[in-house]
């Protein structure tokens, strides 16, 4: 695990607009973002799904990268893509494919047997497991045995609970967080704040409560989807602003939600653009921890 001096002290490179950074310079990482591949007899899709709910059709580790290198970034989180169910194969081939280049959220059955499947995806370079509140009852969808299960495995295994919600589940969430003040926590894409376009103190308010636990982090994330919904974004800056003031930049990491960050006027660099350059509250050592150093500290330390 990298110190925090040492994080904090990386140099922080400029941006460089229709420039593409050298291979040194590409040390960002975006903590989140998916891959699929068109090739669906070697990888089956899920049940619920089939081809046509593909969109686009493809987005493979090579297409992806190709939009993330000329933005200077390294390294991506892989988020299991909800086509492929509780198999995990393709995500675990494109981390296997591309060492050192990719960490892995996984998704799992938590009700068959979640520790020991825990324990063996961590060996295969998973390093986090995306739990989906969809519409469930906001105060009984983490009180199954086997959701508290997979909360103390994560602890026990220094792997990560990844919520992907909406602002009112922020309660059940904290709850969680007293029973297992050691379980780590990524809430995904701020809660979903603002994704009605407008930005609710109650759910700032709601999602703030959450950093006095100190094992607790937030994506700022998915910016295309979230208040205003256009480039560049900086409607999102009072949001992120408080976040960093409650959380401090070493619990934020900044990630895009590819592929569908990209498309429909929306582009790659518009989304780091926003951290990188767009934000005058942010010091370089935040924008440090923000774009590099909270990532790598929850989901590429060994």
């Amino acid at each position: 695990m990298a110190g925090t001096a040492a994080i904090a002290a990386a140099a922080v490179m400029p941006a460089r607009r229709g420039v593409a950074d050298t291979d040194h310079d590409k040390h960002y990482i975006d903590a989140h973002a998916h891959v699929w591949t068109p090739d669906t007899t070697a990888y089956p899709l899920d049940k619920r799904y089939d081809v046509s709910s593909m969109q686009p059709p493809s987005f493979t580790a090579k297409q992806l990268l190709s939009h993330a290198e000329p933005s200077g970034v390294g390294r991506v989180v892989l988020i299991q893509m909800s086509f492929y169910g509780f198999d995990n194969s393709y995500m675990l081939d494109v981390i296997q494919q591309y060492p050192g280049k990719f960490s892995g959220v996984a998704v799992i059955d938590s009700e068959s047997g979640p520790a020991e499947k825990m324990k063996l995806l961590r060996a295969q370079g998973v390093r986090g497991f995306r739990i989906v509140s969809g519409k469930q009852p906001t105060e009984s969808w983490l009180e199954s045995e086997g959701m508290k299960k997979m909360w103390s495995a994560a602890a026990d295994l220094s792997m990560a609970i990844c919520p992907l919600i909406n602002p009112e589940y922020l309660a059940s969430v904290d709850k969680m967080c007293r029973q297992y003040p050691q379980t780590t926590v990524v809430i995904d894409h701020f809660a979903r704040i603002g994704i009605d376009g407008t930005i609710h103190d109650r759910d700032l308010d709601a999602l703030c409560r959450l950093a006095r636990h100190k094992n607790t982090y937030v994506k700022t994330s998915a910016f295309y989807a979230l208040g205003k919904k256009s480039s560049p974004y900086t409607d999102l800056g009072d949001m992120i602003h408080r976040l960093k003031n409650e959380f401090g930049s070493n619990r934020l990491m900044w990630a895009t939600d590819c592929p569908y960050q990209v498309g429909e006027g929306h582009t790659y660099q518009d989304s780091i653009d926003l951290i990188r350059s767009k934000l005058d509250f942010l010091s370089d050592a935040d924008r440090n921890w923000i774009l590099r150093g909270t990532a790598e500290k929850v989901f590429f330390s060994s």
